[in-house]
C-alpha cells in the first residue's frame, strides 16, 4: 500500500504553547478500489513506539486540513497520535463508484471510516489496542456507524454533533414539501450523472448550499486552498433520509459528547443521549457557535481536554 512520510515544520497545537510541535506523515489507504489520502500526526521527535491513536473526521463537505487537522494537533498535545483523511470523492482522495465526487453520502463515509480504523491498526506507530474515534458535526453520525460493533475501537467522542431525525430535517430544510422537493432534485441530479453547485457563499447568495458567509466562506478560516467548495445535488436524498438521532441503541462504546445550546441542532444530541443506554460523559459549553467549535483555539483546547480525558480513562483501566 503506497505510503509516504513528510515531516512538518513548526506546527503547534491550537491554544497551546509554541513548544507543542507535531510531525505529520502523508499516507494512503484503499477502499473499494479508490485511494484515500490521509495524514498521521505524531509528537515531534517521536521515537517510533506505538501510541494510542484517534481517528478524526469533520463536518459535511470538509477536507482533512480544516477542523480535523485542528483537533489532531490539539490531541497530539495530550500524547496521542491522530489520523485524518479525505473521504472518497473529496479533497485529495479518489472517486466514489462511477466517478462520483462531492456526494455527501453517509453510507460511503461510514465505510471509509471503518477502513481508516483497519489501516491505522496496522501502522507501526499505532497501538492497535488503543484506537478511538472523534466525529465532528455531520460526521458524528458516520463515526457512530463506523465504531458500533467494531472490535477495533475502544471509545468514541463527538464534538458539536449534527444528529438529525425526520422531524429535525423538516425543521431545518423548510418543511415536508421542501424536503420532498430536495429529494426530487437529488434524483434528477443522480440520473444526470451529478450536478455541482458551490458549497459555500456569502450571506444570501443564490444557488449555494450554505449562503451564510462565515467559516466556509472566509479564507482566514475554512475557505482554505484545499477546500473543494463543491456540493453535488445528488447528495440530498441520502443526507435527508439519514437519521442518526433515532438510533442511539446501536452504539456499544463509551461516549463523550461536547456541544452548546448555541450551536447547530442541539436537540438532536439531547434526543440521542436520552436513548443511549451506555456510559456517557457530557459537557455543554455556554454561547459557543457551531463554527467556533471548528477553529476557535480556546474552544478547541477545551474540547480536546475533555475528549482526551475520556480516552485516557480507558487507558488507565476505566470502563
Amino acid at each position: 500500500m503506497p505510503t509516504s512520510h513528510t515531516p512538518s515544520s513548526n506546527e503547534t497545537a491550537p491554544g497551546t504553547d509554541t513548544g507543542t510541535k507535531v510531525t505529520t506523515r502523508s499516507v494512503a489507504f484503499e477502499n473499494t478500489g479508490s485511494m484515500l489520502a490521509g495524514t498521521l500526526y505524531l509528537p515531534e521527535n517521536h521515537d517510533g513506539s506505538p501510541l494510542a491513536t484517534v481517528i478524526i473526521t469533520g463536518a459535511w463537505t470538509a477536507v482533512e486540513e480544516q477542523m480535523p487537522a485542528n483537533y489532531a494537533r490539539a490531541l497530539v498535545k495530550h500524547g496521542f497520535a491522530a489520523f485524518t483523511f479525505d473521504f472518497r470523492g473529496w479533497g485529495k482522495s479518489g472517486d466514489l463508484p462511477g466517478g462520483a465526487r462531492y456526494v455527501e453520502s453517509p453510507k460511503a463515509k461510514s465505510s471509509d471510516i471503518r477502513k481508516a480504523f483497519e489501516f491505522a491498526a496496522a501502522r507501526p506507530e499505532v497501538d492497535a489496542s488503543r484506537l478511538f474515534g472523534l466525529g465532528i458535526c455531520a460526521s458524528a453520525g458516520y463515526m457512530i456507524d463506523a465504531v458500533s460493533q467494531n472490535p477495533l475501537v475502544e471509545r468514541i467522542a463527538l464534538v458539536a454533533p449534527w444528529l438529525q431525525n425526520a422531524e429535525i430535517v423538516e425543521t431545518v430544510y423548510g418543511g415536508v414539501d421542501s424536503v420532498a422537493a430536495l429529494i426530487g432534485v437529488s434524483r434528477r441530479a443522480e440520473a444526470a450523472g451529478g450536478e455541482m453547485i458551490p458549497a459555500a457563499g456569502p450571506e444570501g447568495a443564490d444557488g449555494v448550499l450554505m449562503p451564510i458567509g462565515g467559516y466556509y466562506h472566509e479564507p482566514a478560516r475554512g475557505a482554505i486552498p484545499q477546500y473543494d467548495n463543491k456540493w453535488n445535488n445528488a447528495s440530498w436524498e441520502g443526507w435527508l433520509t439519514y437519521w442518526p438521532a433515532d438510533n442511539p441503541g446501536r452504539l456499544d462504546k463509551p461516549l463523550a459528547l461536547i456541544h452548546s445550546e448555541a450551536a447547530a441542532i442541539p436537540q438532536g444530541a439531547h434526543l440521542f443521549l436520552e436513548g443511549f443506554n451506555g456510559d456517557a460523559s457530557v459537557k455543554w459549553l455556554e454561547n459557543v457557535t457551531q463554527f467556533e467549535f471548528y477553529d476557535d483555539p480556546e474552544i478547541i483546547a477545551q474540547a480536546a481536554d475533555f475528549v482526551a480525558a475520556h480516552f485516557k480513562a480507558a487507558m488507565s483501566g476505566g470502563r
